[in-house]
C-alpha cells in the first residue's frame, strides 16, 4: 500500500453526529426561508384602468376633473365647455393627469378649441400645465384620445375666413408625447376634406 504524502485530513472522515448537524442546519435555513417569503395576496402595485399605479395599502390618485380647473380661455363673458376629457399617467409619475378639449360655448358653429393639460395641485382646484392647441390657433377638434402616455388628435382648421364655420376644410393629425420635461409635438398632415 502507498502511503499519501498529504497529512491526515479527518474531517473527511465522517461520523453520524456531523450528518445529524448538517441536517439541522439544513431544516433551520429551509424553515427561515419559508417565514420570509411575501404574501401571496398582497402585491407590490395595482393597475387602475388609465394605467396609472397605487402602491400596496394605498388607493388610486383620482385623475383632476376639467370642471373644477380655470382654463386661460377668453369667452368674452360666456361659460366654457369641456367638449371631451381623457385621462392618463403622462409624465411617468405614477399619479395620472386629465387632458381637456375646451372651448366656448357658443350658440352655433364651431368654435375654436384649446387643448390642456391638467395635472391635481397642491391646492384644492385642478391646475392647467400645458396648452397644446391654443384657441388662438383657430382649430377645432375632431378625433381625441390618449392611450400609453400619447395625446392624439384630428385638429380641423379653415384655410381662408370664406370657408363657413360649420365645415372646415383642412385636418390635421397630431400627437403629443412627454419627453425631456416637455410635450414634443409630431403631426402628419391629412388629405383635405374639400
Amino acid at each position: 500500500m502507498q502511503t499519501s504524502e498529504l497529512p491526515d485530513l479527518a474531517h473527511t472522515d465522517t461520523k453520524l453526529l456531523h450528518w445529524l448537524a448538517t441536517a439541522t442546519a439544513m431544516a433551520a435555513v429551509i424553515a427561515a426561508a419559508g417565514t420570509l417569503q411575501p404574501d401571496p395576496t398582497a402585491t407590490a402595485s395595482a393597475s387602475t384602468p388609465h394605467g396609472t399605479t397605487a402602491q400596496h395599502g394605498t388607493a388610486p390618485v383620482a385623475a383632476p376633473d376639467p370642471e373644477r380647473a380655470v382654463f386661460p380661455l377668453d369667452c368674452g363673458g360666456l361659460e366654457n365647455t369641456v367638449a371631451r376629457q381623457a385621462p392618463g399617467d403622462l409624465d411617468g409619475d405614477g399619479r395620472p393627469e386629465t387632458v381637456a378639449v375646451v372651448h366656448c360655448a357658443a350658440g352655433s358653429g364651431t368654435p375654436p378649441s384649446g387643448v390642456y393639460v391638467l395635472t391635481q395641485g397642491s391646492g384644492a382646484a385642478p391646475r392647467v400645465v400645458a396648452t397644446l392647441v391654443d384657441p388662438a390657433q383657430k382649430m377645432s377638434v375632431g378625433e381625441f384620445a390618449v392611450r400609453d402616455g400619447i395625446i392624439s388628435a384630428t385638429l380641423l382648421g379653415y384655410s381662408s375666413a370664406a370657408v363657413p364655420r360649420c365645415c372646415p376644410d383642412q385636418q390635421e393629425k397630431a400627437s403629443w408625447q412627454w419627453r425631456g420635461g416637455a410635450f414634443v409635438r409630431s403631426t402628419e398632415t391629412a388629405p383635405s376634406n374639400a
